[in-house]
């Protein structure tokens, strides 16, 4: 039950609400139940046994509100109970979907706001279909488990209520029910546990498997060209395979115990009536009372196992959830100044030195950005043209040296004001399966369409997006498959500059381009230059042949070559 301790401080005021209710309910249920026994009294009177206490009890507060305990009278209890307590149930269910819809939101949109607030090392460490994962599938088992955790508390009262007015017929008999309802909860409670493990592996299985999924749909195409996919086959297999085994131990546990509740519940109820009326010779009302009353207990216990056998098998999801959360909350940010940033005289780059684990990228690096200009930085790959680029974002920190923007030091600037003067378009091309408009503002509802023809007109490709059937409304198919190589790039200088960046970064954004397609594209950022402070990292000549500075990255150094 700690889940349900930790959803109460999670959502305090609605789970109190929602326990309010279910506690009205029961009550309401209680008030009406309880005028059952004189009823029942009044229909079989005369077999010469003493009222019990609860229906003395009942029949005093009758009397003591001025009202006549008969038969009409006692009806009209028992249904407005009823009604009362068909509302409040109505309100707590209500209060319980509510609650379960707002914890699936809020654990995602905490999930969400954990990632945007992490360092950039957390998300290199990260396969991207895990935290999918955890946003779809562990947000929505982890709201189940809420669901399920509510209606077990909402059982137990009821338990707790039939017990209570089973005590007031006959002490003895309830305290042999008490005993049945234990004695079948320690018989049942290894279904239960087999469906925590159950649900414990399937959360681990869904986490690997939709990452692995993620990682082979990003790769089918060359892998189809080259005729290889059929090797992903037993790998998804596989862990499919694993995952049904675990979906079968659950269905097996789940139904092992509805199974075995009935012939409980019946056995319990036979014998209790047996000993009842062979060795107690209790009146004919009460013993109705209660087997009555025995019959919804342990359909209640039933009950109680049974949600929590549901709850059990979904609450790791909420744990694992929480982990991903707190992992990610663990690594916040690196705290910047609040200096607000200018970019007027340049960027300047001393002795940066930058290490990965035992790897050294960069030692003593230095170079400067004029303000206004286009600067090239070549080098082979992996030689850290796009560590330095981090490193000017503000992406990772520098083991040494500085960074500093028209002589502020990088670390004195409100990081998130500097990062929207800069414009960057990535190597590696990230288009969403949406339109070109979408495509270019990313919905940010600010940005016109006039602004976009304008960026589409500047990165060369307003040209080709007129051609398309829809216009700024077509879309680029995934990650822009439905477009050139050449125009997937000029869509994303596009998104880069849209909003008049005042730096723009191209990370080896040509190179997988033919040459004319690069020099066009080239051509088209070199026009931009004078309105914004352009760096171009490649290792091709393109950019370097219009460059005003070249430097050249090389053993963790850069030194100017034109």
């Amino acid at each position: 039950m700690r889940i349900l301790l930790a959803f109460a401080r999670a959502h305090p005021r609605r789970s109190a609400t929602t326990l309010g209710c279910l506690l009205l309910a029961s009550l309401a249920e209680g008030i009406g139940m309880s005028t059952l026994l004189p009823l029942l009294e009044l229909a079989a009177p005369g077999d010469g046994t003493e009222p019990s206490t609860l229906a003395l009890a009942v029949r005093s507060a009758i009397e003591g509100v001025g009202l006549e305990p008969g038969l009409g009278v006692l009806l009209a209890i028992v249904v407005a109970g009823m009604l009362a307590k068909a509302v409040l149930v109505l309100l707590a269910n209500r209060q319980v979907g509510y609650a379960v819809a707002s914890v699936a939101t809020e654990l995602r949109l905490s999930l969400v706001g954990a990632l945007l607030g992490a360092r950039w090392a957390y998300f290199t460490r990260r396969p991207v279909g895990m935290i999918a994962n955890a946003f779809t599938t562990e947000a929505e088992r982890a709201s189940q488990a809420f669901l399920h955790g509510s209606l077990v508390l909402a059982a137990v009262l009821q338990v707790t209520l039939y017990t209570g007015i089973a005590f007031l017929v006959s002490w003895e008999a309830t305290l042999g029910a008490i005993a049945l309802g234990g004695l079948s909860s320690w018989a049942l409670g290894g279904l239960v546990r087999a469906s925590r493990r159950a649900g414990n592996r399937q959360t681990e299985l869904l986490k690997t498997s939709v990452s692995h999924l993620s990682d082979a749909l990003y790769a089918v195409k060359p892998l189809r060209a080259m005729a290889r996919e059929a090797l992903l086959g037993p790998l998804l297999a596989r862990e499919a395979r694993h995952l049904d085994r675990a979906l079968r131990g659950e269905v097996l546990s789940k139904e092992g115990l509805k199974a075995l509740q009935e012939p409980i519940i019946v056995a319990g109820l036979a014998g209790g009536l047996y000993v009842a009326t062979a060795s107690w010779g209790m009146a004919l009302s009460s013993l109705l009372m209660l087997a009555l009353l025995f019959g919804r207990t342990l359909a209640s216990v039933g009950k109680v196992q049974k949600e929590l056998q549901s709850m059990a098998a979904r609450e790791s999801a909420y744990w694992s959830l929480r982990k991903t959360i707190d992992e990610a909350l663990a690594e916040p940010e690196r705290p910047h100044g609040g200096v607000q940033p200018t970019l007027e005289r340049g960027i300047e780059v001393d002795g940066v030195g930058l290490a990965y684990g035992a790897e050294q990228v960069l030692a003593d690096a230095s170079l400067f950005i004029p303000a206004g200009g286009l600067t090239t930085l070549v080098g082979a790959s992996g030689a850290g043209k796009t560590s330095m680029a981090d490193l000017l974002i503000g992406l990772v920190h520098p083991d040494a040296g500085t960074i500093r923007l028209d002589g502020v030091d990088l670390d004195d600037i409100e990081l998130r004001a500097w990062r929207r003067m800069v414009g960057y378009v990535p190597q590696e091309l990230s288009l969403l399966h949406e339109s070109v408009l979408v495509n270019v503002t990313l919905g940010d509802p600010d940005l016109s369409e006039e602004e976009v023809w304008r960026a589409l007109e500047r990165a060369g490709a307003r040209e080709f997006v007129e051609r398309l059937e829809g216009g700024l409304t077509s879309p680029v198919g995934e990650r822009g498959m439905l477009l050139s190589g050449g125009q997937r790039q000029r869509i994303a200088i596009a998104r880069a500059i849209v909003r008049e960046p005042r730096f723009l970064i191209l990370d080896e954004a040509t190179a997988s381009l033919d040459p004319q397609t690069e020099e066009a594209i080239v051509r088209s950022v070199a026009r931009m230059r004078g309105e914004m402070t352009i760096l171009g990292i490649t290792h091709q000549l393109a950019f370097a042949e219009r460059a005003d500075r070249v430097y050249r990255i090389e053993n963790g150094t850069v030194k100017q070559v034109g």
